[in-house]
């Protein structure tokens, strides 16, 4: 699996919004960042969310946005949208729920899926909500403490 890009914003647009607007924190595309065990990535808004977080780190396939794209006839739309910390290439992640695995010498426990809520459709377009079901992303706890890097 690689890495194409990483993301941290310090508030939540979605997350706590039921029955309001989205919030209006950026995101922030960054080269690297560090993930701490049991506590998440220093500087994102669930850094010490809370004890045993399941989402301490977020991941997204680069595949999957590339689909939606397709499928919805979206052009020049960022992955950013999605608001996952990690995008990858090269392996399906519904693989690693449940699983531990490493990427760049830091290691994960794949906790659940990221599933899509009602915010997709106003992040991208109608039925984005839909086409994501089952593959919105994995949802992970960090193991050990280190660095992801962007590879190009």
């Amino acid at each position: 699996m690689k890495i194409r890009q990483l993301y941290i914003s310090l508030g939540h647009n979605y997350f706590g919004h039921h029955g309001q607007l989205a919030g209006k924190n950026p995101i922030v595309e960054v080269p690297e960042i560090e993930c701490v065990a049991g506590r998440g990535i220093r500087g994102d808004r669930f850094f010490d969310f809370k004890e045993n977080y399941k989402g301490q780190i977020t991941f997204f396939a680069l595949g999957v946005h590339d689909a939606l794209c397709h499928e919805l006839k979206l052009t020049e739309i960022s992955p950013a949208g999605y608001r996952r910390n990690v995008i990858t290439e090269g392996m399906d992640l519904n693989l690693l729920v449940g699983r531990e695995f490493e990427i760049q010498g830091v290691r994960f426990s794949g906790m659940t899926e990221c599933a899509p809520c009602y915010w997709m459709d106003q992040a991208f377009a109608p039925g984005a909500e839909n086409f994501l079901k089952g593959r919105g992303g994995l949802r992970a706890a960090i193991l050990t403490d280190g660095f992801l890097r962007i590879e190009k």
